[in-house]
Parts: structure tokens; C-alpha cells; sequence
């Protein structure tokens, strides 16, 4: 029974083990980036078995040759001129599993919050701060 037991723990824990990335996407939660900011840059691997998982810096080598990664996080500078960057993703597990993304940078300033909750839209209209 014992033998059974560890041969059914050593399948169990073979099989937890090879689950493997498939592919790998972008998923970013907006269609520009801003300057001076921290942009999250969201990565998530596909596995073989069709599950999804997030990843993070420790399982992609991320790289932009005009802005600097702090893990998933691009900080692009205050004083970039450029209208958009190009962001690589490596899965270090697998170096020949490279996806690029270029991603344009928010030209427009966010319209200022007044202390009322109220978005003043540039043109003498006003909307509420949740979209209203």
C-alpha cells in the first residue's frame, strides 16, 4: 500500500510540473501610456493545458530601449519626446518565446479634478469623475 502510495505522489507531483507555457500575450489595461508614470504591463502565459497564469518579471525578461522596467512596470520619462515605444517580453523558460507590442503615449493632459468630484472637459461642460 505504501508503494502505491508514493508511486501515485510522484505521478501527482510529475504531472503539477509539466504544465507549460505555451504562449505568451500582452493584456494591458489601456491603449496609451503615460509619461512619468508607473504603466503596469501585463503578460500572461497560456499553458498547455489552455489555463491562463499571470506572469511577472521573475518569468519574463522584459526591455524597452527608450524607457526603463521596474518588473512589470514601464516608467517612461517625463521628458520623452517620442510618440510611442516598443515593449518586449522574453519568457525566460523559453527564449525564443518573444512577443512586441508597440504602444502609443497619452498626448492629451487628464482634464483637471475639481473638489466637487466634477471633471471640467475644456469647453465649459462638466461631467461627474465616474463617467456620468
Amino acid at each position: 500500500m505504501r508503494i502505491l502510495f508514493f508511486i501515485l505522489l510522484f505521478a501527482v507531483r510529475g504531472s503539477a510540473w509539466s504544465q507549460q507555457v505555451d504562449s505568451i500575450y500582452f493584456h494591458l489595461y489601456t491603449d496609451s501610456l503615460k509619461k512619468g508614470q508607473h504603466n503596469y504591463i501585463n503578460v500572461d502565459g497560456k499553458l498547455n493545458n489552455g489555463r491562463w497564469i499571470p506572469l511577472t518579471a521573475r518569468e519574463v525578461e522584459f526591455y524597452c530601449a527608450t524607457a526603463v522596467f521596474q518588473g512589470n512596470e514601464l516608467i517612461i520619462p517625463v521628458d520623452f519626446s517620442g510618440e510611442k515605444v516598443t515593449v518586449k517580453a522574453t519568457l525566460k523558460a523559453n527564449p525564443r518565446m518573444v512577443i512586441e507590442r508597440t504602444i502609443w503615449i497619452k498626448k492629451l493632459p487628464d482634464p483637471e479634478l475639481k473638489g466637487d468630484g466634477r471633471w471640467e472637459m475644456g469647453d465649459g461642460r462638466w461631467e461627474m469623475g465616474d463617467g456620468s
